[in-house]
């Protein structure tokens, strides 16, 4: 389980991605994509086409963790903006994935 203070940002990216990729993949998404820096300790949170899937890939301080979470029914109900991403309270993250429709 991550562990979301007040203080993470949670930057959500709102076109799927295919989820297949790499880490270094997931890296460059963070960088070109959502224009964040994957090395700031915050969270970066990317889902499928299907909204069945997310990772989250997370600086911890020593390396880089790749978190994934796979529904077995439903989808998660997923932010939407023409930015192409989303800022989330921790509050909002947490609630995320109980979302399911």
């Amino acid at each position: 389980m991550l562990s979301v203070t007040s203080a993470t940002r949670v930057l959500v990216a709102t076109t799927p991605v295919d989820l297949r990729r790499s880490f270094n993949r997931l890296y460059c998404l963070v960088v070109e994509q959502l224009k964040g820096d994957p090395l700031s300790g915050h969270l970066f949170v990317f889902t499928n086409t299907r909204r069945n899937r997310i990772k989250v890939p997370y600086w911890d301080g020593d390396g880089l963790w790749v978190c994934a979470k796979r529904l077995e029914q439903g989808r998660f109900r997923w932010p939407v903006s023409e930015a192409g991403q989303v800022n989330l309270r921790s509050e909002q993250f947490s609630a995320l994935e109980r979302f399911q429709v």
